[in-house]
């Protein structure tokens, strides 16, 4: 049976929790295209908690410039779903834990929407680069009836105009009647545990330079309601937010940068988990 999530119901919630433990793969890590090493896996890592980070799988798009360089399948790993993976997974649940009360997992839960019910599970889900993406139809309608169910998508790092058509475009495959606006600032999810009313664009590390990546100059931070008024897809456009988290400990990215990326997360974590 699927687990299903309404909005403010933390404690149905966790009647369901314990539930939910068993019926979740065992977790896994992929290969990232970051192609550095491994990182150990925290002593911790095998313990349930109440908050997980899952990051979507998915194949590639036709604006996906890096996997002809790779071989092997999206589902293997080595594909734009790992990019910035499990790096900055990890720095935002260690964050969530320092910051809230949340019980957050210490490691990522990697989560394809073809593998059956596996991302009813997970209240919380995160995508990198989802202008490049290649979401398919079935995958799709599966997201559809996740986030009207109460789940909560992160759909995070695209940049410019033709990104962002191609991203439009394939969400109206998830929500054909539904458009995405523009979040205002006086939106809960802006002010669950941190008051946000001042944000501003959060550069990749590879653009620190310019500020900005392809023509997208100005950060956008969009959404998509239900019709109770619960932001279920919560979307940085021109911003790169994961790569905030998987440089906060390196000094040579901008705390500023990490510092709102942080906030960020930690905001729409318990906006996801409390709506």
């Amino acid at each position: 049976m699927k687990p299903l999530w309404r909005s403010g119901c933390t404690l149905a919630f966790a009647g369901l929790l314990l539930g939910a433990l068993y019926a979740q793969r065992p977790f896994r890590q992929y290969p990232s295209v970051e192609g550095y090493e491994q990182d150990p896996l925290p002593r911790d890592y095998q313990r349930p908690a109440e908050w997980s980070f899952a990051r979507l799988m998915y194949p590639p798009g036709p604006l996906d410039g890096y996997y002809p360089r790779f071989q092997g399948p999206w589902q293997e790993g080595l594909s734009l779903w790992t990019q910035d993976y499990p790096r900055a997974d990890r720095a935002l649940a260690d964050s969530v834990k320092r910051l809230t009360r949340v019980d957050a997992r210490s490691v990522e839960q990697p989560v394809n929407l073809d593998d059956g019910d596996e991302v009813y599970n997970w209240p919380w889900l995160y995508a990198v680069q989802v202008g490049e993406w290649g979401l398919t139809e079935p995958q799709a309608k599966k997201l559809r009836d996740y986030l009207l169910r109460g789940g909560f998508f992160m759909a995070d790092d695209f940049h410019g105009s033709e990104e962002q058509a191609y991203f439009e475009k394939t969400m109206k495959m998830v929500f054909p009647d539904r458009p995405i606006v523009d979040i205002p600032d006086d939106d809960p999810i802006f002010h669950t545990v941190f008051d946000l009313d001042e944000r501003y664009q959060i550069p990749g590390a590879e653009h620190l330079n310019t500020g900005f990546k392809k023509d997208g100059r100005v950060a956008r931070w969009r959404g998509i309601y239900d019709d109770k008024g619960r932001i279920m897809v919560a979307i940085s456009l021109n911003s790169d937010i994961g790569d905030s988290w998987e440089w906060l400990n390196n000094p040579r990215y901008p705390l500023r940068y990490s510092d709102l990326g942080i906030r960020l997360g930690v905001n729409y974590v318990v906006y996801a988990m409390t709506h």
